[in-house]
Parts: C-alpha cells; sequence; structure tokens
C-alpha cells in the first residue's frame, strides 16, 4: 500500500502541472493512506492559493467538500499520526544529513512506520527518504 503526502494531494484536486500524474497514480492504486497531517496541510495549501488569488473561495470550498467526501467515502485510508511518528521523524532530522523538513519527516515517519511506500512529488523529500533507505516513488509532472 502507497502514502500520499500533501504534494500528491494537492495536485490531485488543484489544477496543476502534476495533477494529470496524480491522478493517474490515484485511480490506478487503490486506497492510498493519507493522515490527519495530510488534511491539516491540504487545507494550508487551499488557503494559500486563495491569498495568492490562484483560486477564489467557491472553487476551494467545492474542493474541499469533495476532498471530504472521498475521505468521508473510504477513498483514502486515514492514519492517525502517533507520538512514535514524531519521534522517529525527530531521529532522521537529527542526523543531519539530509534535507528534511519537520512536517515532511512526520510524513516519511508514518510511511516507514506504517509500513507503507511513500509518494511524493518533493524532490527533496524523495531524495532524504532516499538517503534513510525508505521507500519512496517520486511523482513528476507530464512533459
Amino acid at each position: 500500500m502507497y502514502y500520499v503526502d500533501t504534494s500528491v494531494v494537492v495536485a490531485y484536486y488543484c489544477p496543476e502541472s502534476l495533477s494529470e500524474n496524480a491522478e493517474s497514480f490515484l485511480m490506478t492504486h487503490g486506497r492510498p493512506a493519507v493522515s490527519s497531517l495530510t488534511e491539516v496541510e491540504f487545507f494550508s495549501a487551499l488557503s494559500r492559493k486563495i491569498r495568492e488569488s490562484e483560486m477564489d473561495r467557491k472553487d476551494a470550498q467545492r474542493i474541499k467538500a469533495k476532498f471530504f467526501s472521498h475521505l468521508d467515502g473510504g477513498f483514502y485510508v486515514r492514519l492517525p499520526v502517533r507520538s512514535h511518528h514524531y519521534s522517529l521523524a525527530r531521529d532522521w532530522i537529527g542526523l543531519f544529513n539530509t534535507k528534511l523538513k519537520a512536517l515532511d519527516a512526520v510524513h516519511l515517519a508514518i510511511a516507514s512506520a506504517e509500513g507503507l511506500r511513500l509518494v511524493t512529488a518533493d524532490q527533496d523529500l524523495h531524495d532524504s527518504a532516499k538517503a534513510l533507505a525508505q521507500e519512496v516513488l517520486l511523482l513528476k509532472p507530464s512533459k
């Protein structure tokens, strides 16, 4: 099973260069996992898109409703963030040998601790996961 980070989820719901590949991945790999962290970051991304005039509130509300319907309808497996995820993320960051950012480290820790392969569109997160010998797939925009 796969754990998709927020970069993939946002691309699936919001038009961008990665959207086609995000949709293709999610449609062919049934019931990927997301976490409560993904939910918070997703809403943060929508808010940023509104502030930066990339999206209006009406579109954001429509996207939010679709996301909730997918969450409630079982499109995703919802994982809680637990204290051992934070500890693992902290330990990896504390190695001081990657470009891991705090929330990316938590996504990676959730995927790793739950035995899932991380799917991301973030090159730095991908590279950090590889450096830590973690299962990861990098989605790139279509050419």
